[in-house]
């Protein structure tokens, strides 16, 4: 039975949020132990507690919020390129099983680049001159690797590639499109400040499939600018092999010609 009218509005939008809810869901349950140490973080006395609490969720990661991340990556993926009837479950659980490993090396690639970034900020912070500005450098690098994490998990759900081209791709895209990328993170920046700051309930139902609605939503974007820069370059390369096909068959036809154009 399909409703119209106002009724068909509110249907939609119901089972959109139901859509978003259960994915959450999933995507928090199988992430426990991450945003466990995430609440034991937030409740931290002192700053001694805080960074190892940290170093506990930095090793945590690759293994659980990172593989749950892409899984729920890949639902969006399936809502936003036409396929809004997809089974919940079966969709998100296929995606974690099929990148799990990606997700994971991926994750340790992302966790360890984070490390060396926040060493050097913690040594740089400490300097005063000339150095005491690469700080700033750092800083700067932080934000460009937390952008390409969002295309990270965009491209892992989307096309097979090698970990290492991901990672790589990823932080192309960024550079290569900042203001996608820019209006990516500040969209996700209001999902998360809002989530934390007014709203708390829309963390364990809405806030990441929210962010993965958001990041690969803009990705998509991307990529098919991307695709038909590279069709026109093909069709370009096309029509200059045909017109060499063309010379070498019939030289003299084709000097004609350009006797011709030149008169």
């Amino acid at each position: 039975m399909e409703f119209r009218g106002i009724m068909g509005g509110f249907y939609r939008i119901s089972e959109w949020i139901m859509r978003l809810s259960v994915i959450n869901v999933l995507w928090v349950i199988c992430a426990i132990p991450f945003f466990f140490l995430g609440l034991v973080f937030l409740q931290s006395q002192s700053a001694d507690q805080a960074l190892q609490t940290l170093i506990l969720m930095a090793i945590v990661a690759p293994f659980t919020i990172f593989p749950s991340t892409t899984a729920m990556f890949s639902v969006a993926r399936k809502w936003l390129t036409g396929e809004e009837d997809v089974p919940l479950f079966k969709t998100f659980f296929r995606g974690y099983k099929d990148n799990f490993v990606q997700s994971l090396l991926g994750g340790l690639i992302y966790i360890l680049i984070g490390a060396i970034l926040y060493t050097n900020f913690q040594f740089y912070g400490n300097q005063t001159g000339a150095f005491g500005i690469l700080r700033f450098l750092v800083l700067s690098l932080t934000v460009l690797l937390i952008i390409s994490l969002f295309h990270f998990f965009s491209i892992l759900s989307h096309l097979h590639m090698k970990i290492l081209q991901i990672v790589k791709n990823a932080l192309l895209i960024t550079i290569g499109n900042p203001v996608r990328s820019l209006s990516m993170i500040v969209l996700n920046g209001i999902v998360l400040y809002v989530s934390f700051n007014m709203f708390t309930f829309l963390i364990p139902f809405f806030m990441g499939s929210l962010i993965a609605v958001v990041s690969f939503w803009h990705f998509n974007l991307i990529f098919g600018k991307l695709q038909e820069k590279q069709q026109e370059l093909a069709e370009k390369e096309a029509e200059q092999q045909r017109q060499q096909t063309e010379i070498a068959d019939n030289p003299e036809a084709a000097e004609s010609e350009r006797k011709a154009d030149n008169s």
